[in-house]
């Protein structure tokens, strides 16, 4: 799975622990998702885009293979 994470807070001008802090998770899972060490859950990973106002598609996709 990729994401666009990395990009998206840079866009909204935030930092890992103030994403971590919005959707209820540690600074190092954001990291640990923003470097493919970790694929968040479904709600997760809904949050996340919540907090970004996109659809979950816009900050996540599947990589072929997936």
């Amino acid at each position: 799975m990729t994401n666009n994470l990395r990009v998206e807070r840079a866009i909204a001008r935030m930092t890992q622990q103030q994403l971590a802090e919005a959707v209820g998770v540690s600074r190092q899972t954001i990291n640990a998702i923003e470097t493919k060490k970790y694929v968040p859950s479904a709600v997760l990973a809904l949050k996340i885009a919540r907090t970004f106002g996109k659809p979950v598609e816009a900050v996540f996709a599947l990589e072929e293979g997936d």
